[in-house]
């Protein structure tokens, strides 16, 4: 019988971002489940600190984002915030700052991340999803960005990671409309990679973060850097750092395991170095 590996929770600067760590599976789940996991600007500045707590623990390998609960994942921002944390545009420009720090500490991770959707997931929500590498969702999950009702502002680099995500004329219609999407209607633009029912969903998740936890974390590391400086357009000013990166993949005790696994028709045991 295999054991299951013990939660170790981890600390976070706000107890509604819960930091967790499962064998090598780390967890950040956003829980604010009054309030269908929206995201106050307290619990934004929590994230960053989450992602990088996550990355230095040597025993993760892969990075899941959830909403707690079976209601949302992310429903938004806290609007209930909005009358002082965006009041004008000096504020506004504060709190769009804490957004894209939040959105860039999962963009630029240096491990896998996942987002596994449920519910809702709508405005900093589809920002939080778009940000992460990987993307798969529940049937009932529902999906939108809402801006152009509220009439607020989205931070750049969160619009190009939609763009990445969809490309730009789906990105257009998702911000100027602020239509809401099903998960079958995510699935066929390219939003998401995979839709499960709902009770499946937190085993396919388990799943596919096992699954690429199994794998070399260098070869990961190399190809998902790789990866985002084409998408980036940055793949020449790059080209030193990637050839290093995938240099370090052929000089590390990983290959030559890889090597022998595979002669010995056996599983490779990975150690990320």
């Amino acid at each position: 019988m295999t054991e299951t590996a013990p939660l170790r929770q981890l600390p976070s600067s706000d107890a509604r971002i819960r930091v967790e760590v499962e064998g090598p599976i780390g967890r950040i789940v956003v829980a604010n489940p009054a309030r269908r996991n929206a995201v106050s600007l307290d619990m934004w500045k929590a994230i960053p600190g989450a992602v990088t707590a996550l990355v230095a623990d040597e025993a993760v390998r892969v990075i899941v984002v959830r909403g707690d609960g079976a209601l949302a994942f992310v429903s938004g921002a806290d609007i209930s915030e909005f009358a002082t944390v965006r009041k004008d545009a000096a504020s506004a420009r504060a709190y769009e700052a804490s957004n894209a720090e939040a959105f860039a500490a999962l963009r630029h991770a240096a491990k896998p991340t996942i987002a596994m959707i449920r519910g809702f997931c709508l405005g900093g929500g589809m920002g939080l999803a778009v940000a992460c590498d990987l993307r798969i969702a529940s049937d009932d999950a529902v999906f939108g960005i809402p801006a152009a009702r509220l009439g607020v502002g989205y931070p750049p680099d969160c619009i190009a990671d939609v763009v990445a995500a969809v490309g730009p004329q789906r990105a257009k219609e998702l911000y100027f409309t602020a239509r809401r999407l099903t998960a079958a209607e995510a699935l066929a633009i390219g939003l998401v990679s995979a839709v499960h029912p709902v009770e499946a969903l937190e085993n396919e998740a388990t799943d596919l973060a096992t699954t690429i936890a199994r794998n070399a974390p260098l070869t990961i590391r190399a190809a998902k850097a790789a990866i985002d400086a084409v998408v980036d357009g940055a793949l020449a000013e790059r080209r030193d750092k990637l050839v290093a990166l995938t240099d370090a993949c052929f000089a590390s005790a990983d290959f030559a395991e890889g090597r022998t696994a595979f002669l010995d028709k056996r599983e490779a045991k990975f150690e990320g170095r």
